[in-house]
């Protein structure tokens, strides 16, 4: 007796396209074959869908503790499984920030009874906790979060010899947000010479400019090859910095690059209609940059898809620019946004899973997650790809109520998320028994 079994599955897993059935039990997958006539507690015909591992998003803000005003690890969890998204990755710069493994712990105990997702949490490095960093096993998180350029609070690491402490001490995966401070304060120091309270969205892309980007990008994977540290590099934004990233397969590399589906989506065009609304850090730039990072990713120096999810409220970004803070609310709509790409003939499906799913769990090293195997967590995404689905403030289910995508039709929609072999999310409905997601496990 099975407790699930997936009838009818048109499977896109480690290259391979196959129409079989899923059976889960014990919320793993028990057995694939091409047809499953044992009996079952449930089950669900998922003909005419398509059906791929759930994503694991790498980089996301949930703003928990501290921020919850706008995000919370309960709302921004479940708005991602209504994307197919069921696992994350979240960051250090809450309040109190997660610098110590103690405030590290407190977060995974505070998910443990809000997330509907399963998780993980950075620890964040500051120009003086080398000592806790050194403490940090890699089996009980995702890794450090360093931040090379804007963060908040003390989590800025700005300083280069306590850069060369952690890129030769750090014991697990590094995550580097690259953009050079010097560079940043000099190039707002020089626009607010010229344009004064004239300054507006457009500017962002060229105060956060591409040497910005490549002098702090660059002197990240120097350091992690000098140390010969493993080194993710989040969220590229300029055509240059790939330069700096092999072609390689990723179980290859020490050193892998990110790209995140705004700076796939968007250029410095958009500004002119959406404005504030996509200010990030770093910044959406040129036409060129953005159809630069797509052909990284072809060539294969792009490794992993992720959203640096980023939610701020309505009336924080309706601020005049300069004073609006950076990010973007993705996490629900990311799947969909990268299949545009399939519909345009751009990227494979077979793509797709790879970037935002298998390679997740090679880079990271995740236990029994990000393949539909035999054995593993059922963590399982099902896409009806002949219905549209257009994004408007009724379906969307961040926090801050608000995307950037908003009057967008996408060519896809999420018609299913099965989270640890429990069908969390349905046609538009969440389950009446959602249950709580897993803290992430880490096989070293």
């Amino acid at each position: 007796m099975y407790d699930l079994v997936l009838k009818n599955c048109n499977v896109i897993n480690e290259n391979v396209e196959s129409q079989v059935d899923i059976a889960i039990k014990n919320q793993r997958i028990e057995k694939i074959a091409a047809s499953i006539a044992s009996e079952s507690s449930e089950e669900l015909d998922l003909s005419g869908k398509l059906v791929i591992p759930g994503l694991i998003d790498d980089q996301v803000h949930f703003r928990e503790p501290g921020l919850t005003h706008k995000g919370e690890i309960a709302t921004e969890s479940k708005a991602a499984l209504a994307g197919g998204v069921t696992s994350y990755f979240e960051m250090p710069n809450v309040n109190p920030n997660t610098s110590t493994i103690e405030n590290l712990e407190k977060k995974f105990e505070m998910a443990s009874a809000k997330s509907v997702g399963n998780y993980s949490f950075y620890l964040g490095a500051t120009n003086d906790n080398i000592e806790e960093i050194k403490k940090h096993d890699p089996k009980t998180s995702c890794g450090l979060k360093v931040f090379m350029g804007a963060s908040t609070g003390d989590l800025l690491v700005d300083k280069y010899e306590s850069l060369e402490k952690i890129f030769e001490h750090c014991p697990t995966n590094i995550v580097t947000h690259c953009e050079d401070p010097k560079r940043l304060v000099e190039n707002e120091k020089l626009y607010q010479e010229k344009f004064g309270d004239k300054l507006e969205a457009a500017h962002h892309a060229v105060i956060r400019d591409e040497e910005c980007c490549y002098l702090s990008s660059s002197l990240a994977v120097g350091l992690a090859k000098r140390f010969g540290s493993n080194l993710h590099v989040l969220h590229l934004s300029t055509a240059r910095e790939m330069e700096l990233f092999t072609t390689d397969p990723i179980e290859n590399k020490h050193i892998t690059a990110e790209g995140c589906v705004h700076h796939l989506t968007f250029s410095d065009k958009d500004y002119e209609e959406l404005g504030n609304f996509i200010v990030c850090n770093p910044s959406i730039k040129t036409e060129e940059d953005r159809l630069g990072i797509i052909e990284a990713v072809k060539a294969n120096k792009i490794d992993i898809f992720a959203t640096d999810h980023a939610p701020h409220t309505f009336e924080e970004k309706s601020q005049k620019y300069p004073n609006i803070p950076a990010g973007i609310p993705l996490v629900q709509h990311s799947l969909q946004m990268l299949l545009e790409f399939y519909f345009d003939d751009i990227f494979s499906l077979e793509m797709i899973v790879e970037k935002s799913s298998h390679n997740v769990a090679k880079r990271f090293n995740i236990k029994d997650r990000g393949f539909l195997r035999e054995g593993y967590f059922a963590d399982i995404t099902c896409v009806d790809m002949d219905k549209t689905y257009k994004v408007n403030k009724e379906n969307i289910l961040h926090k801050c109520g608000w995307s950037p995508l908003e009057n967008r039709t996408m060519r896809s929609s999420i018609y299913a998320t099965i989270l640890n072999g429990n069908i969390a999310f349905k046609d538009g409905n969440f389950s009446e028994s959602l249950e709580f997601g897993h803290r992430l496990e880490f096989d070293y």
